[in-house]
């Protein structure tokens, strides 16, 4: 979809024509010791505090919604969305456990040359965003999460629904991963031609607040843009990613001890408003937001206050 095609459907829709979306500011690879690489797209001000992005699954490099990016130009922020192995420009690697993730983000930090970091994780990234605070603690400021998985097994275990059939069929998606994710990049290559009508199709069943979400136009070129693009030739980290969160984390949610700040829509059927309750009473620092009538998705729509949160909390850490 072009930009005059966006702006047409925003007057059919009645909605006002937004600032156009801000297009990555870099995109590239950061080097690891082991010879891997790991995708990043960049958005913001380049020299703003550093807030990784933890993409969610399926996703890539370029999953920062629209008021996401309009909102680290206003704020000042550098944000780097870091693509997990398996996907776009990373290199496939699987790790044991979850908690591995936060050595390779060290790295990613290093490479861009800051000490101390905020982080973001949607959906699926969540569990990620959480390894690295635990892992990390001393150069983690805050943690944003957005409708979050949460953990599946152990005394912590809090999901229930279709997350939680990641730890029974754990052998059989481990065993299955490679030729999952390829079949998996198959159909998002097939559907390409069909991309905006199923998109739209998609969105017309979503949830009430979700269903506002996702008729943004600049939504939609993001999803698409990100999902065919930014995930070009592979597809495997969403298959790593599943079987991951049916396994031990490596970590117990009561040992993350930076602040969280957590959105949740009361009508997710992913990841339901209870379970996140649970979850989120195990972090010691935590603040848990309701997203009333919105869905898994629903949080995009928050990304631009989530970040606002985890400005002010920058900001008090700069000044402690």
């Amino acid at each position: 979809m072009d930009r005059e095609e966006t702006k047409r459907r925003q007057q059919r829709l009645g909605a006002p024509i937004v600032p156009e979306t801000p297009a990555s500011r870099a995109e590239g690879t950061v080097p690891l010791p082991d010879g891997r690489e790991l995708g990043y797209a960049e958005f913001g001000v380049a020299d703003g505090p550093l807030v990784l992005w933890f993409h969610g699954s399926p996703g890539a490099r370029r999953q920062v919604p629209p008021v996401a990016r309009h909102a680290a130009d206003k704020r000042g922020l550098r944000i780097v969305c870091v693509e997990r192995p398996g996907i776009g420009l990373s290199t496939d690697h699987f790790y044991k456990e979850v908690r591995d993730w936060a050595d390779d983000v060290a790295v990613v930090v290093d490479h861009f040359d800051r000490e101390r970091f905020l982080v973001v994780g949607l959906s699926g990234g969540g569990p990620y965003a959480l390894a690295t605070g635990h892992e990390l603690p001393d150069r983690v400021v805050a943690i944003g999460i957005l409708g979050g998985l949460v953990p599946t097994c152990g005394e912590e275990a809090a999901a229930g629904g279709v997350v939680a059939l990641a730890r029974p069929f754990n052998r059989v998606l481990t065993a299955l991963r490679r030729p999952l994710g390829r079949g998996l990049w198959e159909v998002v290559r097939g559907a390409q031609p069909v991309a905006h009508p199923a998109y739209r199709a998609f969105a017309r069943v979503m949830p009430s607040g979700d269903t506002k979400v996702f008729q943004d136009p600049a939504m939609e070129e993001m999803f698409i843009d990100d999902l065919t693009n930014g995930a070009k030739g592979q597809f495997q980290a969403f298959v790593n990613d599943m079987v991951l969160v049916g396994r031990p984390w490596g970590f117990r949610l009561a040992g993350v001890r930076v602040p969280v700040r957590w959105w949740h829509g009361d009508a997710d059927p992913f990841v339901g408003l209870d379970q996140a309750r649970r979850a989120t009473k195990l972090l010691p620092n935590c603040e848990l937001r309701t997203r009333h009538g919105e869905s898994h998705m629903g949080g995009f729509a928050a990304s631009d206050r989530m970040l606002a949160s985890l400005a002010r909390l920058w900001e008090d850490s700069t000044h402690a």
